[in-house]
């Protein structure tokens, strides 16, 4: 089920075509939200995008693990990582498209 990957580029494109604004101007809005969403998030706060999801920090715990390829045991430290929590909006939204693709609808 592979599929296209949409790129900075393509983000650049729609917010062009939407806003009706120049290329450079487009291009800058797109990389000032990704910008602010990267900051809030640096700072330990939640991004909520309504009808789209919510992205959050967490912290992982150490633990051991294994090598795949020899078996030997390799300890991973904590870290903090990046969570997405997608909303039911964008779930809904998912599964519909899904569902018109399978049935070859859409």
């Amino acid at each position: 089920m592979a599929g296209r990957t949409v790129t900075r580029a393509d983000l650049y494109d729609a917010a062009y075509q939407a806003a009706g604004a120049s290329v450079r101007e487009a291009e800058e809005l797109v990389e000032l939200v990704l910008a602010e969403i990267v900051n809030a998030l640096a700072r330990g706060e939640s991004v909520k995008v309504a009808s789209f999801g919510t992205f959050t920090t967490r912290w992982k715990v150490g633990r051991v693990g294994r090598n795949p390829r020899t078996g030997e045991a390799a300890p991973i430290s904590p870290r903090k990582v990046v969570v997405f929590r997608p909303s039911q909006i964008l779930k809904e939204r998912v599964r519909y498209r899904l569902a018109e693709k399978v049935a070859g609808i859409g």
